[in-house]
């Protein structure tokens, strides 16, 4: 009698097997490492060049977030330049050994080598300006930086957490007013939903949510 099955059909059981041990393990690292802070980046906080406390320069100083991030209102925000650090530091704490690194940079023209902290993705198109011109504050994205010694990544900055905002802003906008008070409501918070709606509607606030609105 014929066989009805050639003799490398012993093989496939253990070909199968295989098989599904490789797409579990593929699939067991790709959550692992997509759903984890690995990746999300939530809670790093690196150790900076030069340590800066924001909370000891916003809540007990008083300054305002434009006066380090000067694009902020009109382009992506930048990282703060010496020649703004040195504006108070070069008659303030002048000789303090943790700001040589400063003083060093204003010397030799070199910029200071600070650390990205919410540092996003080159084929991620990401403007400030739209954002706070249009009520978003600092604390939707960057959480609570006037009550941080060490600036610490506090949300996700994933594509669903972009859409979340995008697909409802009137629960994240403020009154322009009080877009660098990082102690204000959303308009929804303090004066409902419908305001934030109506705020929404009069500012004709449309975040896109289609591919090309931030893969450009």
């Amino acid at each position: 009698m014929a066989k009805l099955f050639p003799k490398s059909a012993n093989k496939l059981p253990l070909q199968i097997t295989v098989y599904l041990c490789l797409v579990a393990g593929i699939a067991t690292a790709g959550v692992t490492y997509y759903m984890t802070p690995e990746y999300t980046r939530v809670g790093y906080a690196p150790i900076q060049p030069v340590p800066f406390s924001h909370e000891k320069h916003v809540s007990e100083l008083g300054l305002d977030c434009r006066y380090c991030h000067n694009s902020i209102e009109t382009a992506a925000a930048t990282v703060p330049t010496t020649q703004t650090c040195m504006n108070c530091h070069n008659q303030i704490k002048t000789a303090s050994p943790a700001l040589q690194v400063v003083r060093d940079s204003y010397q030799s023209g070199k910029p200071i080598p600070w650390i990205h902290v919410h540092a996003m993705y080159s084929f991620v198109y990401f403007d400030h300006s739209i954002h706070v011109n249009r009520g978003i504050s600092c604390v939707e994205c960057h959480g609570k930086v006037n009550e941080m010694d060490v600036v610490t990544q506090k949300k996700p900055m994933s594509m669903n957490f972009c859409l979340d905002c995008h697909r409802a802003p009137e629960l994240h906008v403020r009154q322009k007013a009080d877009v660098y008070d990082l102690n204000s409501k959303t308009i929804a918070a303090s004066e409902g939903i419908e305001a934030g709606r109506k705020f929404v509607h009069d500012w004709n606030i449309n975040p896109p949510q289609s591919c090309s609105g931030c893969h450009r």
